[in-house]
């Protein structure tokens, strides 16, 4: 999984500093409530009725067992002994004190998470497949191009203040799991008859009030130009986005009224101007983002296991268990498990302090210290040895849901 650089480091370091001031001076009645709110809300802090919410960007759904723990320590010291995942991957915490703030991203900083840019009229957190890298149907790996994305978007100066928030996800299969048909741009990696990767481009999906699905804007666009087409696109909805009534400032708004032709003309016209210059993309570029997921160390095993057959055949409750919460691995002898966290009576995606230290113990265990939050606010574990899945399973099958362990 991605693992920070000294710029990262750096920035982190110097953002949260900034952040202890603006609240210190905010608490000290020097900022006003008008004042303090975009700042809060970059540094993904909403103020709600009863306490602050805090929702803590997981770029591409991507957890270590480390990052999980001190999510639980969180969760114990900052919080009611619980977080939220939530649909776009992220993890919220729902009682923090504003003025302990500062210290909780700064313990985030200690395993490499934070909360910049997850909420505020900004473009948020790029989600993905929870199988990338792992499914054996993805025509390729989608996290390196939500990498791209990221640094691209991470402070970006023209688009800080967009009309409203901004969603972008990518899907490196033909089967939508990434939920990217409804998202403000859906990337959809694709291949073209000379077998060149390039990507298919929808814009204008949401949910919210007015449930509507992302139209195409362009069929094929060439790897390099990734960056100037979003770049175009964007700049497109920041000068004509509503900014008047917040209920009509989304994208997907402006291109229904505009319809897509004429968005897309519009577009078109944008990109002309900046389509070959400094944000094309070059292999370079590509392969170091690429070069920041790379295979744990699989075993060179078979997809034909006798034991996994025979315990199929012979415990009904691990059957049901593997059809439902199993998909198919690039690497022979693997599959992708997926832990429900659905308990009926339970809000969907709740997990407790114990349960994270316990989801941790499972990732060093069975799949190398690593784990996915899915969209279906689940976890995911997907790099699981077929023959140990039948071990492992004896811990989720105990109960039939996490949510039902109380205790480590």
């Amino acid at each position: 999984m991605y693992r920070y650089d000294q710029y990262d480091h750096q920035m982190l370091a110097d953002r949260i500093a900034q952040f202890r001031g603006q609240t210190q001076r905010y608490l000290d009645g020097k900022l006003s409530e008008a004042e303090f709110l975009p700042l809060r809300l970059q540094n993904g802090l909403y103020i709600q009725r009863l306490a602050p919410m805090l929702r803590i960007a997981v770029p591409y759904g991507m957890l270590s067992s480390n990052q999980m723990r001190k999510l639980a320590f969180i969760a114990n010291h900052y919080d009611k002994g619980y977080g939220h995942l939530t649909t776009r991957q992220n993890i919220q915490f729902n009682w923090p004190a504003l003025e302990e703030l500062p210290d909780l991203l700064a313990h985030l900083a200690e395993v490499e998470m934070h909360a910049i840019q997850t909420s505020g009229n900004c473009i948020r957190n790029t989600t993905t497949d929870q199988f990338a890298g792992s499914a054996r149907d993805e025509i390729k790996d989608s996290r390196g191009y939500c990498e791209i994305i990221r640094q691209w978007s991470t402070f970006h100066p023209e688009f800080a203040y967009l009309p409203r928030k901004f969603k972008i996800a990518v899907c490196g299969t033909a089967d939508d799991q990434a939920a990217t048909q409804v998202h403000d741009i859906g990337i959809f990696v694709v291949r073209n008859e000379a077998d060149e990767i390039g990507f298919r481009i929808l814009v204008g999906g949401g949910l919210g009030r007015t449930p509507i699905i992302g139209k195409e804007i362009a069929e094929f666009i060439e790897e390099k130009h990734l960056l100037t087409f979003l770049e175009a696109i964007l700049r497109v909805y920041n000068r004509e986005g509503r900014r008047d009534n917040k209920y009509k400032a989304r994208i997907k708004i402006l291109v229904k009224e505009n319809g897509i032709e004429t968005f897309r003309d519009k577009v078109l016209i944008e990109w002309e101007k900046i389509k070959d210059g400094a944000m094309t993309l070059t292999k370079d570029e590509i392969n170091r983002c690429e070069k920041c997921f790379s295979n744990p160390a699989y075993k060179e095993l078979s997809d034909d296991c006798a034991d996994l057959n025979q315990a199929l055949q012979e415990n009904v409750l691990f059957a049901n268990w593997y059809e439902q919460n199993t998909a198919l691995h690039k690497q022979a002898g693997y599959s992708i498990a997926t832990i429900s966290l659905k308990k009926t009576g339970v809000a969907p995606g709740d997990l407790s302090a114990k349960q994270m230290e316990f989801i941790a113990d499972l990732a060093d265990k069975y799949s190398f210290g690593e784990m996915r939050i899915s969209h279906q606010q689940n976890i995911i574990f997907s790099d699981v040895e077929k023959l140990i899945s039948i071990h492992c399973s004896r811990h989720w099958l105990l109960n039939l849901w996490l949510p039902t362990i109380s205790a480590c």
